[in-house]
């Protein structure tokens, strides 16, 4: 996990620390880590961050900023959407099924 976050954490700084940059990391990893000092350093001066998250939802919401709830919840309409459109248009009029009665 260490060697991850530096690694990325090396990536962001060769391409200008703005702040923005980070990661998440599962909340049970934390007592683990031992990151080097500029890394420390950096999330100390509010240039990296490095988020422990409980759950998924937790990550979710931390990546969009937006309630898990909602983004569950526009996942499935998308994916209704699709499957809507799925039914349409094997159902379209002159449509042949897409497998054939008889197997040869």
């Amino acid at each position: 996990m260490n060697e991850k976050i530096e690694g990325f954490f090396d990536l962001c700084r060769a391409r200008g620390l703005t702040g923005d940059q980070g990661v998440l990391i599962p909340q049970a990893n934390v007592k683990h880590l031992m990151l080097r000092e500029d890394v420390v350093q950096a999330v100390a001066d509010g240039k990296f961050a490095v988020y422990a998250v409980s759950t998924v939802d937790e990550g979710v919401e931390r990546l969009t900023g937006v309630p898990a709830a909602e983004v569950h919840a526009r996942v499935e309409a998308r994916l209704e959407g699709f499957a809507e459109q799925a039914r349409a248009f094997a159902q379209a009029p002159g449509r042949k099924p897409w497998r054939s009665a008889k197997r040869k």
